[in-house]
């Protein structure tokens, strides 16, 4: 089970962007990966071609590589500090029967994520 997923907020804790913070824009699970906007960013040479409109592609663009997810933490929504990430279960009850679901929450203050 993944503990962080898309769109959630992360802190860099090792690499050379170590305290950037940023959102997760994809999460790679066979290779234990993610895409952070604006951490991790490499300069990618692409070949020049030309679109049916006749306008020239290519050249250097800048974008975020993968970093391993070992190296990032999960932000608490209150201390903006990283923090762990454990699960915890509630009874939520939907069209009159009771449910048990799993809630994810920040270990150090003890909030839903």
């Amino acid at each position: 089970m993944a503990k962080i997923k898309k769109g959630d907020l992360v802190v860099v804790i090792a690499g050379k962007d170590r305290g950037k913070q940023g959102r997760v824009l994809e999460v790679l699970k066979d290779s234990d990966r993610l895409v952070v906007e604006g951490v991790q960013r490499v300069t990618k040479h692409t070949k020049v071609g030309q679109s049916q409109r006749g306008t020239r592609t290519g050249g250097i663009e800048t974008v975020e590589a993968p970093i391993h997810i070992s190296n990032v933490m999960v932000v608490d929504p209150e201390t903006k500090k990283g923090t762990r990430v454990g699960y915890r279960t509630e009874e939520v009850e939907r069209d009159g029967r009771k449910r048990t679901v799993r809630v994810r929450v920040a270990k150090r203050s003890g909030k839903d994520i």
